[in-house]
């Protein structure tokens, strides 16, 4: 049994996450997808809030469970029983950013691997960060993130005001 996980900051959680995730499915027989708790990032969603848009975006995969996580990616990975870190590649600069950390892990932990997939083409522009913008000013992103979470993203910004 191959276990994998695929680690995030999840804030939301959009379509092209939520075809990631699907994809590994397919190939893994169990995937954590790892929230992570405290990203050095303006995060517009709590932890819980994060985990529970995800597991709602999941629940039709049946072999895809969601977990919060602190600390270093390859700790969860070992502590969850993944020996896979999985990740979405949109673009070059993806690319540059996991290339890094992918060695880092490595050098970290030389027994878990990495699996970058390639963001579908529908998906490859789109951001938690571009989506929240465009969501604050009207604009119509149904075909990129669950229903759901478009209401809470909603929510949110109200209560910002």
């Amino acid at each position: 049994m191959v276990a994998a996980i695929y680690p995030g900051s999840f804030d939301p959680v959009t379509l092209g996450h939520v075809d990631i995730a699907t994809r590994a499915s397919a190939i893994f027989d169990r995937v954590v997808v790892a929230v992570y708790a405290t990203p050095s990032k303006n995060l517009m969603f709590t932890a819980q809030e994060r985990v529970d848009l995800l597991r709602k975006a999941l629940e039709h995969l049946p072999n895809v469970e969601v977990a919060e996580f602190t600390g270093l990616v390859v700790d969860c990975a070992r502590q969850l029983g993944a020996s896979v870190i999985v990740r979405g590649l949109r673009s070059g600069s993806d690319f540059e950013y996991e290339f890094e950390m992918a060695y880092m892990n490595k050098q970290l932990a030389p027994d878990i691997e990495l699996v970058c997939l390639m963001a579908s083409l529908a998906y490859q522009y789109v951001s938690s960060s571009l989506l929240k913008e465009v969501i604050g000013l009207g604009g119509e992103v149904a075909s990129l993130v669950p229903p759901h979470v478009i209401d809470a993203v909603k929510r949110k910004l109200e209560l910002q005001k």
